[in-house]
Order: C-alpha cells, then sequence, then structure tokens
C-alpha cells in the first residue's frame, strides 16, 4: 500500500506545476458543480423530516381521509380572532365576518380553497365559538406544500389580510399552515448569521494557532471549496430523489465541515512542520506529512462517514434521511485534506509561513511545555488520574435522572412566533386538545351507515380516559364503510400524556366495534397527536439499533487501524462515558438551569452519532502516533511522546471543533441550541480530559498488554537492513490464506453479481415477502462473512496486500451496489417499503 500512496503522492505533489493542476482541478470542479446544479434551498425538504414511517398507522390514517374525505389533503391555517373589553364578543364576531368576506372573496390568495366561520358554517358554531363567547376560530384550508415559496407568500397574504380585517380584535395565524411557515423563517433567519460566525471564530482561532494569515486562510479555502462541491452534489442528488436534505441537516454540515475540515488541515500542516526539521525539500517534506498522517485522517473520514450511513438503518425519516448528505460532506473534505490543501500550500511557497518563516514554523511542532507537564502527571499517578477521572464522568452523568424529552416544535423556537401566540390563544380559550383534534378512523367490510357501529364508537370514546369531547356526528366516506370520528384530549396535544393516550383510544374504539358484530374492521388513529407518537415510537427503536451499529463501526475501525482487539474495547468505552457525562450534562444546564420543558425528540440520537464519530478521532490521532512510536521506544516513553507531539495540535483540533458545534448555539430552535451545547462539550471533555488524561493512564497501567495481541516487539523496528517495505514475500500459510481469500472474494462477487440481476428481473416487478426475506438473510449473513475473512486476512498479513488481493477487495462493490439498487428501488417505488410487504392492495388494512 505505501508504493502506492507514494507514487499517487509524487504526481500530485510532485512538484508546483502539479500542485498547481491539483488546485485548478477543484477549483474548476467546483464551478461545473455550481453552474449546473440547482440551489440547494430549491430542493430541501422540510415536510417529511417531521413526519412518522410511511408504514405506521397514523400515516395510513391520513392517507385514508385524504382519499376517502375530497379536501381534505389541504393544509389549514387557523385564524384565532379574541375581543377586547366590554363588548369583546360582539367584536369579535365582527372581525370573524370582515375577515371572512376577505378570505371569500376575489383580492384572497389562490391557494386558499374555502373558509368555515361561524360568517360562512352558521352551524359549527359550537366547536368555532369559545365558552365565553370572546374567541372565535376561522378554519382557512389552503393547497400546496409548505416548502414552495408561493405557499408561504400566500400565508402571509392571510396574516396581512387578518390582521387589516381585525379592527380591535386580537388576531394571530396558526395551525399546520403557520406553524409550517413560522418553522421555516425561524430556521433561514439564522443561517447566514451562522455562517458569518463559524467563518470568524475558526479565522481568529486559526490565526492565533499558526500566527500566519495564509497558513490561516488556507483551511476556510480547503472548506469553502469542498463545501461548494459537497452541497452541489447533494443539491443533484436530491433533485434526483435519491437523497433527502432539510434545513437542519444544511446547518449541522455547514459547522461540520468547518470543524472536521480544520481538524484534518492541523494535523496535516502539524506533521509537516515537523517533517521540515528533517527534510528542507517543502515538496518531500510535504508527501512525507501526508503519507504519514494518511491512515488516521482516513480512520477518522471512514468512521464518520460509516456511522452517518448506519442511520439508513432508522425508519423514521428523520434519522433516515440525516445521514447520506453528511457522509457525502465528510467524504469531499477528506478529499479535499489530502489533495488540494498540501497543493495549495506548496503552492504558495515559503509566504505560507509569513511573518515567522520556516524555521519557527518548524520548531512549535516539537510540542508544548504543558503537555509534558501532562505527561509527566500520567506518568506518575495513571491510577490516582484514571480514577479522577472516570468518578468526575459519572458525577456527570447524574445529571440524567432528570431526562426527559419534548415533542412540542412550537415550545422548541426561542424566539416569538404568531402561531406560537395563535396556539396559545386557542389552548386558554378552547382547552389544550382543541388547537389539534385527533381523529379516529374505523373501517369495514360493509356500509357502517347502516349499523350502530358509529354510534358505539362515539359513546365509547367519549367515555374513555383522557378524552375531553367527541364529534357526535361522525364523517363518512362514499361508499360508506370507513367512518371518521374527531376526538378532542383534554391534554396538550404533543405532551407526553396525550401521546400515551392515543394506543388506548385505537383500543376503546376496536372494543367498540367488535362489540357491534364487526370483527375484521381497521381501526387507526390519525392527527398531529397519532403522527407524533409514531415518531416517538420510531425514535426509541432506531436509536437503539443506531447505537449498536455506531459502536460496531467504531470498534471495527479501531481494530483495523492499531491491529488489537482490547484497544478497541477500552476506547469505545471511554467514548460511551463521555457520551454519558455529556448527555447528563446537558439535561441538566437545558432542562434545571434555562427551563426548556425536555430535550428535543431528535437530540439524543445526533449528540451520541456525532460524539463518537468525532470523539473517536482524537483517540485514533493518539493511539496512532502511540503506536508509531512503540517502532522507536517501550511503551511508557511512547505514549508520553505520543501526548506532547499531538497534544497541541489535536487540541486546537478540539477547541476549533467545539467551537464550530457552539456557533449552532445562536440558532433560535432549541434542537440545534442543545445539540451545539452538547457537541461542544462533549468535544472539549474528550479533547481536554479523556484523551489526555484517561486515555493515556489506561495504556500506562495497561503497558505491554495496551495493544494485545500485538506485543510492541512485533512493532519494534529491525536493527539491520530488511527488504523495503511492501515487497515481504509472505510465508507458505499467509500465501495460502492469500490465495484462498482472493478466490472466496473472486467468487462473493459473481454471487452478488447474480442477486443483483436477480433482485431486477425477479423482485421489482414482483415481490414477494419471502423472495425478500431470502435475500435479506443472503444479504446479511453474505455480508458478515466477507467482512470478517477481510479483518482476518487484513490482521494476519497486517495490510502487506499485493495487486491481486487489492483487486479482489473490489469485490465489496457488488454487495454495495446492491445495497444503493434496494434503496432507490424502494425510494422509486418498484420496491415496497418496510412493513408494506406482502400485503393484498384491496386489503382493508393496507392504506
Amino acid at each position: 500500500m505505501q508504493p502506492t500512496l507514494s507514487r499517487a503522492l509524487r504526481c500530485l505533489l510532485g512538484s508546483k506545476k502539479r500542485a498547481a493542476a491539483v488546485v485548478a482541478f477543484w477549483v474548476l470542479m467546483a464551478g461545473l458543480l455550481a453552474g449546473v446544479a440547482p440551489t440547494l434551498e430549491s430542493v430541501e425538504d422540510n415536510a417529511s423530516a417531521n413526519l412518522p414511517p410511511a408504514a405506521s398507522d397514523s400515516m395510513k390514517a391520513r392517507d385514508l381521509i385524504r382519499a376517502e374525505l375530497p379536501g381534505q389533503d389541504a393544509i389549514p391555517a387557523i385564524v384565532v380572532v379574541r375581543g377586547e373589553g366590554d363588548g369583546a364578543g360582539a367584536q369579535a364576531e365582527e372581525a370573524v365576518a370582515r375577515i371572512s368576506s376577505a378570505l371569500s372573496g376575489d383580492a384572497r390568495p389562490e391557494q386558499v380553497t374555502g373558509v368555515i366561520s361561524t360568517a360562512t358554517t352558521p352551524g359549527a358554531a359550537a366547536e368555532l365559538v369559545s365558552e365565553d363567547r370572546d374567541t372565535q376560530l376561522v378554519i382557512v384550508p389552503m393547497t400546496g406544500s409548505a416548502s414552495d415559496e408561493s405557499f408561504q407568500d400566500a400565508v402571509g397574504e392571510v396574516r396581512a389580510l387578518a390582521a387589516d380585517r381585525a379592527g380591535p380584535a386580537e388576531v394571530a395565524v396558526t395551525g399546520p399552515a403557520g406553524i409550517a411557515i413560522d418553522t421555516v423563517k425561524v430556521f433561514s433567519s439564522g443561517d447566514k448569521v451562522m455562517l458569518l460566525a463559524t467563518i470568524l471564530l475558526v479565522l481568529f482561532i486559526l490565526l492565533a494557532i499558526y500566527r500566519s494569515p495564509l497558513m490561516a486562510l488556507v483551511p476556510l479555502l480547503a472548506v469553502g471549496v469542498a463545501m461548494r462541491v459537497a452541497e452541489t452534489t447533494g443539491a443533484l442528488l436530491a433533485e434526483a430523489g435519491l437523497i433527502t436534505v432539510s434545513s437542519q441537516t444544511a446547518s449541522i454540515m455547514t459547522v461540520l465541515l468547518f470543524g472536521v475540515g480544520t481538524d484534518y488541515a492541523l494535523i496535516i500542516t502539524a506533521r509537516y512542520r515537523e517533517a521540515l526539521l528533517d527534510e528542507p525539500d517543502r515538496p518531500r517534506a510535504m508527501r512525507v506529512a501526508v503519507r504519514r498522517t494518511a491512515e488516521s485522517v482516513l480512520a477518522s473520514a471512514s468512521t464518520i462517514v460509516l456511522a452517518m450511513f448506519a442511520l439508513l438503518a432508522a425508519v423514521s425519516p428523520a434519522l433516515r434521511g440525516f445521514g447520506p448528505y453528511l457522509a457525502l460532506g465528510v467524504a469531499v473534505m477528506a478529499l479535499v485534506a489530502f489533495t488540494f490543501l498540501p497543493a495549495l500550500i506548496l503552492l504558495l511557497g515559503k509566504g505560507v509561513f509569513w511573518p515567522g518563516g520556516v524555521d519557527k514554523a518548524a520548531a512549535r511542532s516539537r510540542g508544548a511545555g504543558v503537555w509534558h507537564r501532562v505527561a509527566a502527571l500520567v506518568a506518575r499517578a495513571p491510577v490516582r488520574v484514571a480514577s479522577v477521572v472516570i468518578a468526575l464522568l459519572v458525577a456527570m452523568s447524574a445529571g440524567l435522572l432528570g431526562y426527559q424529552e419534548s415533542f412540542n416544535t412550537l415550545s422548541g423556537f426561542r424566539t416569538a412566533t404568531e402561531s406560537e401566540r395563535g396556539q396559545r390563544l386557542v389552548q386558554e380559550e378552547f382547552g389544550p386538545g382543541e388547537s389539534a383534534p385527533s381523529t379516529v378512523v374505523v373501517r369495514a367490510g360493509e356500509d357502517l351507515r347502516t349499523t350502530t357501529v358509529p354510534a358505539d364508537v362515539t359513546a365509547a370514546l367519549a367515555g374513555a380516559d383522557d378524552v375531553s369531547r367527541v364529534d357526535e356526528r361522525p364523517r363518512f366516506s362514499e361508499d360508506g364503510r370507513t367512518a371518521f370520528h374527531e376526538v378532542v384530549l383534554d391534554h396538550d396535544p404533543y405532551s407526553s400524556e396525550a401521546l400515551d393516550a392515543v394506543g388506548p383510544l385505537a383500543k376503546t374504539a376496536r372494543a367498540a366495534t367488535e362489540a357491534a358484530g364487526v370483527q375484521d374492521a381497521t381501526v387507526l388513529v390519525g392527527g398531529e397527536t397519532a403522527q407524533t407518537a409514531d415518531i416517538r415510537s420510531a425514535l426509541d427503536r432506531d436509536t437503539l439499533i443506531i447505537v449498536i451499529l455506531v459502536l460496531v463501526i467504531v470498534t471495527a475501525v479501531l481494530v483495523l487501524l492499531l491491529r488489537s482487539l482490547l484497544a478497541p474495547l477500552y476506547l469505545v468505552a471511554t467514548l460511551i462515558l463521555s457520551f454519558l457525562a455529556t448527555l447528563g450534562a446537558t439535561t441538566f444546564f437545558t432542562l434545571t438551569v434555562l427551563g426548556d420543558e425536555g430535550l428535543g425528540n431528535r437530540v439524543t440520537a445526533y449528540i451520541f452519532v456525532f460524539l463518537v464519530a468525532l470523539g473517536v478521532d482524537y483517540n485514533i490521532f493518539i493511539m496512532s502516533r502511540f503506536k508509531q512510536e512503540l517502532r522507536t521506544s517501550p511503551p511508557a516513553q511512547a505514549i508520553g511522546a505520543a501526548l506532547t507531539r499531538t497534544g497541541g495540535v489535536v487540541s486546537s483540533a478540539g477547541l476549533i471543533l467545539a467551537a464550530t458545534f457552539a456557533v449552532l448555539m445562536t440558532q433560535p430552535i432549541r434542537e440545534l441550541f442543545q445539540f451545539g451545547f452538547a457537541m461542544a462539550f462533549g468535544i472539549l471533555l474528550d479533547t481536554f480530559v479523556i484523551r489526555p488524561l484517561l486515555v493515556p493512564a489506561l495504556v500506562r497501567l495497561l503497558g505491554d498488554h495496551a495493544l494485545w495481541p500485538t506485543r510492541p516487539a512485533a512493532l519494534r523496528e529491525p536493527s539491520v537492513p530488511m527488504r523495503p517495505a511492501g515487497r515481504a514475500v509472505p510465508d507458505a500459510a499467509s500465501g495460502r490464506l492469500l490465495r484462498a481469500f482472493t478466490w472466496i472474494a473472486v467468487t462473493e462477487a459473481c454471487t452478488w453479481a447474480g442477486l443483483l440481476i436477480g433482485m431486477y428481473f425477479k423482485y421489482v416487478p414482483e415481490t414477494t415477502e419471502l423472495g425478500v426475506r431470502v435475500f435479506g438473510a443472503l444479504h446479511g449473513a453474505a455480508f458478515v462473512v466477507y467482512v470478517l475473512l477481510t479483518l482476518l486476512v487484513a490482521l494476519r498479513l497486517k495490510w502487506r496486500l499485493g495487486r491481486t488481493t487489492l483487486l479482489a477487495l473490489l469485490a465489496a462493490v457488488p454487495p454495495f451496489a446492491t445495497v444503493a439498487f434496494e434503496i432507490w428501488a424502494r425510494r422509486t417505488g418498484r420496491l415496497p417499503g418496510p412493513g408494506a410487504v406482502g400485503a393484498a392492495p384491496d386489503s382493508p388494512d393496507m392504506v
């Protein structure tokens, strides 16, 4: 591998001309993609990110409502009108009449399909007028998508018309339409501020680290190129329907690339300055720096990318759509860091170190005195250091005693919105559940209008716990086989009590249906509360699976990098402790100190994925340097040298990464604020406590067993000349293993190619439940066997693989091709999604 890498580096970084060609390539690539790709904002999908899985009961109910009740696919805006003073009731009634007239006239936005109020529908007064008659509601159904600019403008016109016609009465436009538009506005209002703050913050820290203006600008230019390429490529993929991108994902991508990009820049440039101590030729010194950092930086990038792809195992759209775009960004950033960044530094020549010069820059690579003192402390008292750090982490984890989640979107805005004010008015005047009623759907194989089922279900629901009222007259589908019962709960629709009531509500309706003699009826609950309950269930399931997958990925990467079975175990244990401590501190600070009603429902999963994937980077950097130092030093000296040599650069990288995530705290959204705080806190904890204190202390305590089963003597450089690296002749056993691996890999590739062809010709046109299960079993078993075999060969041959084996490794392409094909087939409808397999189209259970 090393000779191949060396040849590639000479091709890219052999001279200034070659470096100029690399820089020109990336600039041209960014420009061409920007010319053909749509804007990222135009392809963002913010609606699906807040929906439950398509196969959930609430989504089936939504689809039934839209199919059987024409016009129900409209997004309602709710105009809340409250009178003031002694004649408040008359004042509200007059305002509602004026607003209804304006929204029914020719000047109304074309997206408005109707108006439901006491002026247009007097029979609905019981639901539209408060008990004291001082407040009234106007329901305004609107067509379109909340992500469309025309729809947003239309809601703005509705608000303007309502405010203009309200007179002295108080008015606010809320409901799903108002909430959706306010969400978009809140997200977009902070994007530019966040980007500018991130750039200025990173630039300031880089100037303090490098003490050179040009060297500080180089990482920012690299991040800018990577961000442009990633955004345009992501926009093209989103336009093609291959991935989804939301405003929240785009915000996190910004800080992630700035943090990760500057981290990689610091690691590479630190080794470059170190190489300049022994190698005055700058192109050669840069090639040495890239070659020595390649393993650790690639392991870091691979961990993040694989962790992002692990999110594809989720069923909730909020998590499933989150990973691919961020994985794309990190992969592009790694490529830019290995090519564009070193090429640009070589192109700038000596001027990149102005005003201090090359000699001073190289001298600073020897390590600061503070890290020598830290290394000495760990060497003197490893047991005491490890005990104190573990006790501190456990104490921080105690904050989890107050842990709770929030599913209320409006309460998560850290700025005043009209929709939140309207929701508060509805809850004050009509009751907490009136702002988002639920719909219980009962579907049978016969006309329900000729049975007692609707009346029995209504009576049962009215007597159920947590129910405030039930509409006495359910609506029916055209054929009468489906009844829709509107139910208002006596809890906040997004509270845990309301979410817990969804399941019993369905059971109550099902029991009433069966008691009436209808045994095979389908009972579903739709509405905002039911959808939120399904989101909660999906997130609970997804979080458990993602935790397992990410830990397996991180462990596997550490095993391959360190060639050790023991080291990954204690390193992963430190990551878990770090996560628990961070989540505990975040819970205490945001809930107890700031008074948030709970952590955002996706924040915990986000924190785990990012903190583990990014936190392991610093373990990778120090442990890979430790393994390198073992070639010339015993373990005690090696860990001290690794700590002192990586201390400054890794701490600077951690400080920048924490600072970039802290910028998210400027956003007026609870989820981003909490996520930003948690990531900043957790990264600083990893950088300044776990990586310099706990990990070296554990390594010092384990001594020669720190990299078990690898022994330090096996890594020691020989004192006599050896055959050049990469040309060692494997022994007979290794040769047989290599040949067996090659044949098995080729067979595996042919098998996967056959599966891919069979999947296209059989499973796509006519999918069966058995076929999908068989394919899934083969898919999983073959992939696990292949990964284990690859790991065995890697450990046995220590990655000294020839061209034949490299070609055999390409056999992994067909498995990934089938995975990509399966994702594409499900997205385009050629393969049914999870939960829809094997169901008959006409079954009442399928919507």
